[in-house]
């Protein structure tokens, strides 16, 4: 089986850009970290109770960008996953693992760490790169998945 990457370089910047800006403005207004896994623990955690109107907010706001784009395109985005629902699954169960071992997820550590120089940051995403690289390879040219 074949894998085609299509390089979306203009929808990719602007995605980053938002993220960037988002990340930005939480920090900013409030002096919290945009982890989205940390944001949805908080959501439904006695602790978050105090900060459930914005992370409820950051939550709605994740769930309703497909709309979004439906309202300005007419269609639903695309959505192509090339693995079978039990892959997803699986994929899902290790990726709660390894942001629960790591304290936290690729846009805490990834987008709000390193730019924050944090060390641990900085070597959670190295790590978490180099094992999706490592997946990716095994699945791909050793599974043939």
């Amino acid at each position: 089986m074949t894998y085609e990457t299509i390089f979306t370089p203009w929808q990719s910047l602007g995605g980053g850009v938002l993220i960037g800006a988002a990340s930005i403005l939480l920090m900013a207004t409030l002096g919290r970290i945009m982890g989205a896994t940390g944001i949805l623990t908080g959501l439904f955690s006695p602790e978050g109770f105090p900060d459930w109107a914005w992370r409820a907010a950051i939550m709605l706001g994740m769930i309703s960008g497909p709309l979004a784009v439906m309202l300005v395109t007419g269609e639903m985005p695309a959505i192509d996953v090339p693995v079978s629902t039990t892959m997803l699954i699986i994929g899902g169960f290790i990726v709660g693992v390894g942001v629960t071992y790591g304290s936290g997820c690729t846009s805490g550590h990834g987008v709000c760490g390193m730019a924050r120089l944090s060390p641990r940051s900085i070597a959670a995403t190295a790590t978490f790169m180099v094992a999706t690289a490592i997946t990716v390879y095994v699945v791909r040219h050793m599974l043939g998945g």
